[in-house]
């Protein structure tokens, strides 16, 4: 009998952050951020077999909120230094309590209330397929690049690019607009699309290789660029690069109270689906 290959939705929910405290709790249009999270995951493991999820927080508030509206939650550590951290001791604890051995873990973040369930399909076939750790990434049209170069003006570490190989293995991550670009208007002549990639934050790892990366130390460019994904490329660990399509509430993180006011004009805008 072939092993059973079974995938955990981990959605890290912290109540103490620093730019947004509280935010997993913030109603967006009368529904909290951390509900809409948890609905995506529920979509996904509607129409996935072999698939669960469960929300991790270190802050009691988040997880009276959860019970209340019947979302799967569990207490983790108030000292872990990052999610990826977090998503493991979830995973831990979930199989000691259900007697489940899980295989893949998807880190969707809590402050992403509008991440297409689509991307975290594809990731977990890309697990399937072989990958140790996949990410989706999406093709900046020439105007949606200078929406990020404007954002950019005002909150110069929001918006995390990235450049990938012929085989879509990332190659580097930054808060830069990388690659810079010369002959830019000849460029624009020939396509809609900039050679520029935009990050998901949105993971999918094997287990074995989360706990590999939750073991190595803090690296010297993560340090400086802010961003977790270094520590496994300066490290040699690869990370399977999947490109989508764009969101239709292309929001990405919700970090500030700025950020929430812009995702409600954005839902007054396109609609809510919710």
């Amino acid at each position: 009998m072939d092993e059973i290959i079974k995938t955990l939705i981990v959605i890290p929910a912290r109540y103490a952050s620093t730019r947004f405290p509280g935010k997993p709790l913030e109603n967006i249009n009368g529904v909290s951020m951390i509900r809409r999270t948890a609905q995506i995951a529920k979509k996904i493991i509607s129409n996935q077999i072999n698939c669960d999820y469960v929300v991790a927080t270190e802050d009691v508030r988040i997880k009276d909120h959860c019970d209340n509206y019947g979302i799967n939650c569990l207490m983790t550590s108030r000292s872990h230094s990052s999610g990826s951290d977090r998503i493991l001791e979830a995973c831990l604890i979930s199989e000691k309590i259900y007697n489940i051995d899980y295989s893949f873990i998807i880190n969707l973040q809590g402050d992403a209330p509008f991440t297409p369930p689509s991307y975290i399909e594809i990731i977990i076939k890309e697990l399937h397929n072989g990958a140790k750790v996949v990410t989706p990434t999406i093709n900046l049209s020439w105007v949606d690049l200078d929406k990020l170069r404007k954002r950019k003006l005002v909150v110069p570490f929001s918006g995390t690019t990235v450049m990938k190989n012929h085989s879509n293995d990332a190659l580097w991550f930054s808060k830069n607009i990388i690659p810079a670009i010369r002959n830019e208007a000849n460029l624009m002549k020939t396509s809609k699309y900039s050679p520029v990639y935009q990050h998901v934050g949105l993971y999918g790892y094997t287990k074995e290789t989360l706990k590999t990366f939750t073991k190595l130390p803090m690296s010297n460019y993560e340090r400086l660029e802010g961003l977790e994904q270094l520590r496994l490329i300066e490290n040699g660990i690869k990370i399977k690069c999947v490109e989508v399509e764009s969101p239709y509430i292309n929001i990405g993180g919700i970090d500030t109270p700025n950020d929430l006011k812009e995702t409600e004009s954005l839902l007054l805008k396109y609609g809510d689906t919710f």
